[in-house]
């Protein structure tokens, strides 16, 4: 199953990255990739995205748990189809080696961590598996909305 091996490359450029910003990252201040632009900056994030929920690490690791529970079962189903789209499976893979990347973190240390900076927009500091769980949200949903062939 293809879907499986995304899922654990994910979780592993995850889990690597990550090993990366605590060993490298942690108590050092950010470092400018892209002047101005881009610089990896250690977080711990509490919370969810946007640090929303902070501090409920309980609440959002059940929850975390139960979304990728129900996600893998989505996969399992869709997989199972004849008429199963390549691409909307790509995307609910992403999404559950993202959520897993994270569910990781929370169990580990009651934080993820977090460390890409793109400053120029203020934006909030993610990592590598919120890259994956958004790239996939956004594929997932134009899969819905393009393709008449995934019944849901």
């Amino acid at each position: 199953m293809i879907e499986a091996i995304i899922i654990a490359l994910i979780i592993a450029a995850d889990r690597i990255t990550k090993i990366l910003a605590v060993n490298h990252l942690k108590g050092a201040g950010s470092y400018d990739l892209i002047d101005g632009v881009l610089r990896l900056t250690y977080v711990e994030n509490t919370g969810a995205s946007f640090s929303m929920l902070s501090d409920s690490t309980v609440l959002l690791t059940i929850f975390s748990g139960i979304v990728i529970v129900i996600m893998i079962l989505f996969l399992i189903k869709q997989k199972k189809r004849n008429r199963a789209i390549n691409l909307f499976l790509l995307s609910i893979s992403s999404i559950i080696g993202g959520a897993i990347g994270n569910l990781f973190d929370r169990i580990a240390y009651g934080y993820v961590v977090d460390f890409i900076d793109f400053y120029i927009i203020n934006f909030a500091v993610f990592n590598i598996a919120d890259c994956f769980i958004t790239i996939g949200a956004v594929l997932f949903c134009a899969c819905l909305i393009f393709d008449k062939r995934i019944i849901v």
